[in-house]
C-alpha cells in the first residue's frame, strides 16, 4: 500500500489538502470519548465511520437494511461503500483546509488501500491514533454501554465477534502504520484524563 504524501507525519498540511488523523482502537477502547475533547480543544471535525453507518442503516431500505444486517453479525462493511460514505462525509463539512478525526477507519488492509484508491494523495494523512486496551477491559464497557444506550451491537455474542474481527483485520493494518512511522500509541486503561494528558500532547 502506498501511503504517498502520508509520509510527513509532521510537517504542515500541504496546500488546501483536508488533514486527517484515523484514529484506532478495539470496541470500547475510548476512542469517541477522546475524539470528543480533540474537536473541543483542537478545531478538528470528528467522523465516526460506526455513527455513518449507523446512520445509513437507520433509514432502512435495501441498503440500510443489508447494513444493519452485516453490523449485527459483527461482520465488516465493504470497504468501497466504507471509503465512498467517508467521502462525501468530508465534503459535506469542507475539503479544503479541512482537519478530521476519522474514528474507527481503517478496520482493514482493504480498507486502507480503498482509501488510497478513493482519495489517495487528495487528503494528507498526519498520524494515526491507536488507542490500546485490553479485551477485558473493553468488553466491561461495552457490555455497559448496551445496558445504558440500547445499542444493537453491544451484546456479548456480538462483542466477542467484533474483538475477533478486529484481531484478525484490524490490528494488522496498525501493524503496517507502525513500519511507516504513522502509529502514535495510547494505553486507554488508565483513568480518563491522563489519557486525554498524553492524546493532546500529540496535537499541541
Amino acid at each position: 500500500m502506498s501511503c504517498g504524501k502520508s509520509k510527513n507525519v509532521d510537517v504542515e498540511t500541504p496546500s488546501d489538502k483536508p488533514a486527517v488523523v484515523f484514529v484506532l482502537g478495539g470496541p470500547g477502547s475510548g476512542k469517541g470519548t477522546n475524539c470528543e475533547r480533540i474537536v473541543s480543544d483542537f478545531g478538528y471535525q470528528h467522523l465516526s465511520t460506526g455513527d455513518l453507518l449507523r446512520e445509513e442503516s437507520a433509514k432502512g431500505g435495501e441498503l440500510g437494511d443489508k447494513l444493519k444486517a452485516v453490523m449485527e453479525a459483527g461482520e465488516l462493511v465493504p470497504s468501497a461503500l466504507l471509503v465512498e460514505l467517508l467521502k462525501k462525509a468530508m465534503k459535506d463539512r469542507g475539503w479544503e483546509k479541512s482537519r478530521f478525526l476519522i474514528d474507527g477507519f481503517p478496520r482493514s488492509q482493504e480498507n486502507a488501500d480503498e482509501w488510497e484508491t478513493q482519495i489517495g494523495d487528495e487528503a494528507h494523512i498526519r498520524f494515526v491514533l491507536f488507542f490500546d486496551l485490553s479485551q477485558e477491559v473493553m468488553k466491561e464497557r461495552l457490555l455497559k454501554r448496551g445496558q445504558d444506550s440500547g445499542r444493537a451491537d453491544d451484546n456479548e455474542e456480538t462483542i466477542v465477534k467484533r474483538f475477533k474481527t478486529f484481531e484478525e483485520q484490524s490490528i494488522p493494518v496498525v501493524n503496517n502504520y507502525k513500519k511507516k512511522g504513522l502509529v502514535r500509541n495510547i494505553e486507554s486503561g488508565r483513568e480518563v484524563d491522563t489519557v486525554y494528558s498524553d492524546v493532546k500532547k500529540l496535537f499541541a
